[in-house]
């Protein structure tokens, strides 16, 4: 049976002299294998396609029969690592709860236990007849929340 291991194994030494990272490695029971990559400057099919060369050249179809999925973290995509949060530090951002509501932010900070965001809140302040928009900072651990994704925006 092929295993992530031996996957991450074959792509290691290339990924690592490109500077690209692993968002997601997977390998179900009946050998279909999805590898999605992305790296700060992002990762193109090209690339991609390199990657795909490589797996086929290393695992032999006739002992073993697989599918096979290469591809780059695209825009809107979930943030999983800790290089999609770094790449889009500054960026706005769609933080997702365990109940399911939802806030939009600035990613400010990122690190190996969690990440940071500026929220735009309309509050009431004291003797204002209008709520006021403020800004406040909020830091997650990574699994208080449900999903964080980039936000597209059109402006």
């Amino acid at each position: 049976m092929i295993t992530v291991d031996t996957v991450g194994k074959i792509v290691e030494a290339k990924l690592a002299e490109d500077g690209v990272f692993v968002v997601e490695l997977t390998v179900s029971a009946d050998n279909s294998i999805r590898l999605v990559v992305d790296k700060k400057e992002g990762v193109d099919i090209d690339y991609c396609v390199t990657l795909t060369r490589m797996i086929e050249e290393a695992l032999d179809r006739d002992v073993e029969d697989y599918d096979l999925e290469v591809s780059s973290a695209g825009i809107g995509c979930e943030l999983k690592v800790l290089g999609q949060f770094e790449k889009n530090l500054g960026n706005e951002v769609e933080v997702t709860y365990a109940n399911g509501s939802h806030k939009k932010g600035i990613l400010t900070a990122a690190d190996a236990e969690g990440f940071e965001v500026d929220i735009e809140e309309k509050i009431v302040v004291e003797g204002a007849k209008k709520k006021q928009t403020v800004t406040n900072h909020y830091r997650y651990a990574y699994n208080e929340v449900k999903l964080v994704k980039d936000v597209i925006s059109f402006k």
